[in-house]
């Protein structure tokens, strides 16, 4: 890939990044216009409409509809926004199994010792 392409990715990617987290940081449905301003970066009003609906349509954000238009909220918190990649990821290998392995193996000593904890409560005491 081109290092212009990749460059505008990622410049992309940066910008919906904060636009979450302006959404998760309001706590409230928020329009265009007013992510915009938070943002403070001058983005176009065409690009943040086009972002937030592509959100939408994906079901990262819900919509709201407000006098001319929506306003937008998250569905998930942040970390619930990443297991749900993370859920998408492991579906998308056939060999799970291995998957699951090399994670757990690349895991730290407390990371591990939370998994073991979370799967426990998950599952019920074994009895």
């Amino acid at each position: 890939m081109p290092k212009e392409r990749r460059d505008e990715r990622r410049q992309h990617g940066e910008l919906v990044a904060d636009v979450l987290a302006v959404l998760w940081e309001a706590g409230r449905p928020m329009t265009a216009q007013q992510v915009n301003a938070m943002l403070g970066r001058g983005v176009a009003r065409t690009t943040m409409a086009t972002i937030l609906s592509r959100l939408y349509e994906k079901g990262t954000l819900r919509r709201v509809p407000v006098t001319r238009g929506f306003a937008y909220e998250p569905v998930q918190d942040e970390a619930g926004l990443v297991a749900v990649r993370m859920r998408r990821e492991l579906e998308s290998d056939s060999r799970r199994d291995l998957v699951l392995k090399r994670f757990v193996s690349s895991l730290s000593e407390d990371d591990e010792a939370t998994l073991r904890r979370l799967l426990l409560e998950a599952g019920g005491e074994p009895g």
